[in-house]
């Protein structure tokens, strides 16, 4: 994976002032329909709304929730929504004031891509440039085989969701189907610490979401 450049780590003093002199700007073209950065939208008053700390995803009939943990000390790295199937990997990042995180993340998933053997294509979606990637892998019959991903990278203020997309809907892409649905509904807590670009966002999950399913990695 590649270093993380100099200037992704300004002053934390600077950052702070960056900070306090942002001014929220309406979501971009791309972002009209959602996702949300949650000065966007509030959703305090929607029910359908479960509360993950960094993310507020909104409950649709037609998929479940699972919450993959990324070590051994339970720490929550995503959200994922699942159907029959397909699946849609939700994870939240700190970005620069000026955006662009996207672009190096998509770099380097390419060249993870390459390493493990797969093939890439970069693919003009909703968001803008998106990826989609086939890793080879060996089926549960011991035949060789492909794992399909379509992987979404949506810029805010100050933050970027990736959104990587399994099973039919990366077979199958589409733009409006229940899962896209889903992830434009997601409003993102960014917060006002400062953070550095790929600082990954704190999931928590509250004592009245103990009926979603906790999955280790």
């Amino acid at each position: 994976m590649r270093k993380k450049s100099k200037a992704q780590y300004s002053d934390v003093e600077e950052q702070v002032e960056a900070d306090a002199d942002l001014v929220e700007a309406p979501p971009s073209d791309v972002r009209a329909e959602g996702p949300w950065d949650s000065s966007e939208k509030d959703v305090s008053d929607d029910s359908a709304y479960l509360d993950f700390g960094s993310l507020l995803i909104r409950g649709r009939p037609g998929f479940n929730l699972q919450l993959p943990t990324d070590d051994d000390q339970g720490t929550i790295g995503s959200v994922v929504l699942v159907t029959e199937d397909s699946g849609v990997e939700i994870r939240a990042f700190a970005d620069a004031r000026s955006g662009g995180l996207w672009d190096d993340v998509r770099a380097d998933l390419e060249v993870e891509a390459e390493r493990l053997g797969g093939q890439f294509d970069r693919v003009e979606g909703p968001f803008g440039t998106e990826l989609h990637i086939r890793v080879p892998v060996k089926l549960p019959d011991g035949e060789d085989g492909f794992q399909p991903s379509r992987i979404v990278g949506i810029e805010g203020p100050r933050w970027m969701l990736r959104a990587t997309f399994l099973g039919r809907e990366a077979l199958e892409p589409s733009d409006d189907g229940l899962l896209m649905t889903a992830l434009r509904d997601v409003v993102v807590v960014r917060g006002s610490d400062p953070r550095a670009p790929r600082d990954a966002l704190i999931l928590t999950v509250g004592e009245d979401l103990d009926m979603v399913e906790n999955n280790p990695a």
